[in-house]
């Protein structure tokens, strides 16, 4: 399972999940392809779910399978 952490780098400083990784939500919806893989599922976090839900929606209509990771 892939976690990406949409949050900035200060909140996922201090606090994220496990297992995560960073890519704040404007360099992963300004960047998707050097990150995503359309092969692969990727599960988008963040603290309060807002960021990970839009991101979630965007990438999802680029034919990414993203879904949104909650508490």
């Amino acid at each position: 399972m892939k976690i990406i952490d949409v949050s900035d780098k200060y909140t996922y400083q201090t606090s994220h999940l496990n297992g995560s990784v960073n890519i704040p939500y404007d360099e992963l919806i300004n960047n998707y392809r050097k990150y995503l893989n359309k092969k692969d599922s990727y599960y988008l976090y963040c603290k309060s779910g807002k960021l990970s839900k839009r991101a979630t929606m965007v990438l999802s209509s680029l034919g990414y399978n993203v879904f949104t990771l909650e508490k």
